[in-house]
């Protein structure tokens, strides 16, 4: 019963099937009959036949050659390094030195590279346009599906290498807004989808430099995300404090790790199983806050050589003398069980 509802003929997917986009193909004999298409490009293509597509009309489109011009004689756009992004925004304390590295994987283009890729971007638009007016409502033929997904895919390839080339703008803009560590995320996510929206609108035959449109969209859309976040405030006025949201587990848990071994440092040296001497005890004590309680701060190298009566370079040389019979010494008792003394 359930084979027969949810099978390839069952009700179900026979309205599935009436609700794909017809696509029509032509066989050798001249007639017409329906091809199937994956889900993705099914769901793309209902998707670009929703509506006609936007694009910036240049008279270099209708040039004869103008895609061979556009796309083969044209010199290729160089794509920038944007592996800096993803960790600026999972690591807001690092954000100046994540900036840098922005800045240093970023991609200036000059004024005739702009024109080029942003006539590349366009001219697919264009492309799925022209199928789309072609078509006037009827369902595209298998080969008419195949342009126009194909044209559109490379307009989204240019749309995203635009915006990439243009993440450091964002954040450029980003310095100028006055917002907690919290707000910045959102503030970023704003103005790349202002960035976005410009990508779209930008007519490059005008002459000027996109980062000149650009910014401006991206500054009024912070001014409207500020805006917005103080009248969300104003009506909801307990504020988010990030401290409540971070955990202290690693802090805990170091602090916890250094008693332990600080106590693991002290049963050797009490219990001598390091055999040190007794000016290598004494500089161990003192150095290491060994002779107080805990939390007590270590005496310098200085210190401790008008202590014992040497020089500041004898204690460093005793210390490290020390040291080396004490990591010995751990490295055999590392497979014993830990003192009970050790714990407290």
């Amino acid at each position: 019963m359930i084979d027969s509802l949810f099978g390839s003929n069952s009700p179900i997917d026979r309205v599935r099937q009436r609700r794909r986009p017809a696509v029509r193909s032509r066989n050798r004999a001249g007639t017409l009959h329906k091809a199937g298409l994956s889900p993705q490009d099914e769901a793309l293509l209902a998707e670009i036949m929703a509506e006609p597509m936007d694009f910036m009309d240049s008279p270099e489109f209708r040039k004869p050659g103008a895609e061979a011009n556009i796309y083969e004689k044209a010199a290729p756009v160089q794509r920038p390094d944007v592996t800096w992004y993803r960790p600026l925004m999972d690591d807001l304390g690092g954000r100046e030195q994540k900036q840098r590295q922005a800045r240093n994987g970023s991609v200036l283009l000059t004024a005739a590279q702009e024109r080029v890729i942003f006539l590349q971007y366009n001219y697919a638009r264009f492309r799925v346009r022209q199928i789309q007016d072609a078509l006037q409502g009827r369902a595209p033929t298998l080969e008419e599906a195949a342009d126009m997904l194909q044209w559109h895919r490379k307009a989204r390839r240019y749309r995203e290498q635009i915006s990439e080339t243009n993440l450091a703008l964002v954040l450029a803009m980003a310095r100028r807004v006055r917002l907690g560590e919290s707000d910045f995320p959102d503030l970023i996510g704003e103005g790349n989808m202002a960035l976005m929206r410009s990508v779209d609108k930008f007519d490059c035959g005008r002459g000027f430099k996109f980062s000149t449109y650009a910014c401006r969209s991206i500054l009024k859309a912070f001014s409207r995300f500020g805006i917005k976040l103080v009248k969300h405030r104003q009506r909801f006025p307990s504020e988010f404090d990030p401290e409540f949201e971070k955990s202290n587990f690693l802090e805990l848990r170091r602090a916890e790790h250094e008693r332990e071994s600080a106590a693991e440092v002290r049963h050797l040296v009490e219990s001598d199983r390091a055999e040190l001497s007794e000016v290598e005890r004494s500089v161990i004590y003192h150095r290491f806050g060994l002779d107080g309680p805990t939390g007590q701060p270590s005496l310098t190298l200085e210190q401790v050589g008008q202590m014992i009566g040497v020089t500041k370079e004898r204690v460093r040389q005793i210390q490290n003398k020390a040291l080396e019979k004490l990591r010995v010494a751990l490295e055999d008792v590392r497979g014993e069980p830990v003192p009970q003394a050790m714990k407290n």
